[in-house]
């Protein structure tokens, strides 16, 4: 093991972690000496980690198959593992294939085998059926946010998936939610359970009612946010006809935001995210889907400007604030004669003081047609906004670096110079289009 403990401790600083919290320490010994274990702990608390490191250390480095299978229920998620799992620079190649992307690119990543293969329930069963590789090496399977990816695979994906992995020595569940049934078929009799959902207790969570004076409650959101100024947080709505009315009305209050929701392309559901991470918005507005299994900072609160109709929705919107180690707040939008359902706990009424406006955003996002592929660094990036765009390092925000294009953050009040200097300049031996996202 201690070869194990020591490859553990260079993945964690390339990952600049320096301690694990208490529920990876205990997770990691259990998935360890278990063939069998549920993880339950609330998003945000690090369970990719709890699960990734046991399982870079079940791999063989000589086996040119796949070893390990990870399920997701959504396309955010894979791309999340995949991304952690290259961070961790543990020399074994990992991929993610999710419904929503061609076939083709499947068939490019999958040419030289991964070892580690992230994915979603359907896009999983197709490969499988259609035999691209075999899946008889694949000892540890991972089914993250079990509860979701088990409703998403119900319509038999996940049985599927299950008659093709014979030779599975470890299966890992993990779930933000307590009270969930597992289905036969995934033979988790006699798992060792691990529950951290209790934890969630001691952070601070403070829930406050804003009363709205009408039925429409437009106002009384922009008010709030008027108030909260510029910290980042989330607005949730059930439907997306009130969340695209809402966005409607926030962009003529010049409140700026950006949406998130099921109808909308992965490329611009990724941008929404790209621009809540640097800061180029402070605000989303989103359905369900953005409740959980997405990659954003801590939000510092949330606003229910509908009430879900089921208290996992609700705990799970909750916990996109307050999370590991921070405070945070979820407002209720309480509309004029509106009942809320029983699950909501009774919470202190809040009357809105500040009615000025927010501050506009400093940052905005640029996109740069260039990435990973084209042997594109961020040190690369940077280089051409200090060099060729004039700029100093505080006029520079996040860079994200994707495989065939690139973001960054630059500040409102220089974006149009910018843009004119940069666009089709050269970076590297590539021409890039630079535009405003």
């Amino acid at each position: 093991m201690g070869n194990n403990m020591k490859e553990q401790q260079d993945i964690l600083e390339k990952l600049k972690i320096y301690n694990l919290n208490p529920m990876q320490k205990q997770a990691l010994d259990v998935i360890e000496k278990n063939d069998k274990t549920i993880l339950l702990s609330p998003t945000g608390t690090g369970k990719t980690l709890a699960f990734l490191l046991p399982l870079l250390a079940q791999l063989n480095p000589d086996s040119t198959e796949v070893q390990a299978l990870i399920i997701v229920p959504s396309r955010e998620l894979a791309i999340q593992i995949e991304q952690v799992i290259r961070n961790m620079g543990s020399g074994y190649k990992a991929n993610a294939i999710y419904g929503g992307r061609a076939i083709s690119k499947d068939k490019i990543d999958l040419k030289h085998t991964p070892a580690i293969l992230i994915g979603t329930p359907g896009r999983l069963a197709d490969h499988f059926k259609q035999g691209r590789f075999t899946t008889e090496e694949i000892k540890t399977l991972v089914i993250d946010e079990f509860d979701i990816s088990i409703e998403v695979g119900a319509g038999g994906e996940m049985k599927t998936i299950m008659s093709f992995l014979p030779n599975l020595t470890k299966r890992i569940l993990t779930s933000a939610t307590t009270g969930n049934s597992i289905p036969g078929y995934l033979k988790m009799d006699g798992a060792r359970s691990l529950n951290w959902i209790k934890e969630k207790e001691s952070i601070k969570l403070v829930v406050k009612t804003i009363i709205s004076p009408s039925v429409n409650k437009h106002n009384t959101l922009v008010a709030l946010l008027n108030q909260l100024g510029s910290e980042p947080g989330i607005v949730f709505c059930n439907k997306k006809d009130s969340l695209l009315d809402i966005s409607l009305f926030l962009d003529k209050k010049g409140i700026a935001h950006t949406c998130f929701h099921a109808g909308m392309e992965q490329r611009e559901r990724e941008r929404a995210l790209i621009k809540l991470r640097n800061g180029s918005v402070s605000v989303l507005v989103a359905s369900d889907l953005a409740s959980r299994g997405i990659d954003i900072p801590e939000m510092k609160f949330i606003i229910h400007y509908e009430i879900p109709n089921a208290l996992q929705e609700y705990t799970h919107r909750n916990g996109r604030t307050a999370r590991v180690n921070a405070k945070g707040t979820a407002y209720l939008i309480k509309g004029l004669n509106e009942i809320f359902p029983d699950f909501i706990e009774k919470s202190k009424i809040e009357t809105l003081t500040n009615t000025g406006d927010r501050r506009p955003n400093f940052w905005v996002t640029l996109f740069i047609s260039g990435g990973r592929k084209d042997k594109i660094s961020k040190g690369d990036i940077a280089g051409m906004f200090f060099k060729q765009g004039g700029i100093n390092k505080d006029q520079l925000g996040i860079i994200e670096l994707k495989q065939d294009c690139a973001f960054a953050a630059v500040p409102v009040s220089i974006v149009d110079d910018l843009v004119a200097k940069l666009n089709n300049t050269r970076l590297k031996k590539k021409k890039v289009r630079v535009t405003l996202v």
